[in-house]
């Protein structure tokens, strides 16, 4: 196989780097997450509607771009460098995916067009999502939501035919803005329960959303509250749920262990830059060999991870491993972006404490680390008597 990026790859991650170095600096993301929906309707417009990022991964006949994880996961690198809070994630690679997957030939006629060009946002509400997207262990038991005993949400039938939902999901990522909530809830009583996806809208009666204090205010994540709110099943509830849960979940791995490369190499590039100038006894302290084997190490950390990323968005298969990686490579350079800054790598000016607060929260969110790769081990077999 051919490894190299194509012209259109690279012309994705060129346009997108220059945008987001003109409007999302520091100063910008830090204003960006101060807002009501925590990131910035201009950023989002541009990224939507200029360059078609929520629908570069969504078929044509949506009204996407048509190309694939790959594309997606370029995309998200760049914006993990620049740490771009936007709706991006939970819209085109959680919630979009599984209405191509799943929905209706009037869903996806209906919503995808509308995510492909921004004009809607949407989220996935299932918790914990490591566990929901089988990352972390198998999903296909139910137990992550409830497992149709009391916790999660519960679906049931109306009066009039219509579904129901009662429960409520903790840490749904931009669950406070987005317009669209696809929540896995259980529907049939203990042990036959089984789960299905069902589309909430924003202004459903009974929906509470309470954005919660989020460590890394990059990624808003948000507690959703449904008292008896109708909604919509996603589908004909003949799909595989679990298994459609699972192979986004994988794609979804690739495209976070990208953006947490991406991360991880600006922390590098600014901490190789800081060390040039950055003066100790006369000399940059960069000179000084022991920064030069911690800069050494780190540049080894960050570039097997992206190749491992690179390789994940070429086979989502590998994307647990990868995402493992990568998150580990991104918690090393911002732990060490922080310690070579010194003492300005500490104070809340510094945008060294942001990068910190992003590996440390998507690991919480992700991860954690050793659960990526212990249920990547059974998979494989490895760890077979």
């Amino acid at each position: 196989m051919d490894a190299a990026f194509t012209p259109e790859q690279d012309e994705i991650r060129r346009t997108l780097r220059e945008l987001l170095t003109k409007h999302c600096g520091s100063e910008e993301v830090r204003a960006a997450v101060d807002t009501d929906t925590g990131y910035d309707p201009a950023l989002w417009a541009l990224l939507s509607q200029r360059l078609g990022l929520p629908g570069l991964a969504l078929p044509e006949a949506y009204g996407g771009v048509g190309c694939g994880t790959t594309e997606l996961a370029l995309a998200c690198e760049e914006t993990g460098r620049a740490l771009a809070p936007s709706p991006l994630l939970a819209t085109a690679v959680l919630a979009a995916p599984l209405i191509a997957r799943l929905g209706t030939g009037a869903q996806r006629a209906a919503l995808l067009p509308r995510i492909a060009d921004g004009a809607l946002t949407a989220t996935l509400a299932a918790a914990p999502l490591p566990r929901a997207l089988a990352l972390t262990g198998d999903n296909r038991d139910g137990e992550w939501a409830g497992g149709g005993r009391a916790g999660g949400v519960q679906a049931r039938r109306g009066g009039d035919g219509s579904w129901v939902l009662y429960g409520e999901v903790g840490q749904v990522l931009d669950g406070h803005s987005a317009a669209l909530l696809l929540v896995a809830a259980h529907t049939g009583g203990y042990p036959a329960a089984r789960t299905l996806l069902f589309l909430v809208r924003a202004e459903a009666a009974g929906l509470a959303r309470v954005r919660l204090a989020a460590l890394d205010g990059t990624r808003p994540l948000a507690r959703v509250q449904l008292r008896d709110v109708e909604a919509e099943l996603l589908g004909d509830g003949g799909g595989d749920v679990p298994g459609a849960l699972a192979v986004t979940g994988r794609e979804a791995a690739a495209v976070l262990a990208a953006e947490a490369v991406g991360a991880a190499a600006q922390v590098l590039d600014r901490t190789v830059e800081y060390v040039r100038v950055r003066e100790q006894f006369g000399r940059p302290i960069g000179s000084f060999q022991a920064v030069k084997h911690r800069l050494a190490d780190l540049y080894v950390r960050v570039q097997a991870a992206r190749s491992a990323a690179y390789y994940a968005a070429w086979d989502p298969d590998a994307g647990g491993l990868a995402l493992a990686q990568s998150l580990e490579a991104l918690r090393t350079a911002a732990a060490e972006g922080v310690q070579l800054h010194g003492g300005i790598g500490f104070t809340w000016e510094h945008e060294a404490h942001l990068y910190f607060k992003r590996a440390t929260a998507d690991e919480l969110l992700f991860g954690p680390v050793h659960r990526l790769r212990g249920h990547a081990a059974e998979a494989a077999g490895v760890l077979a008597r």
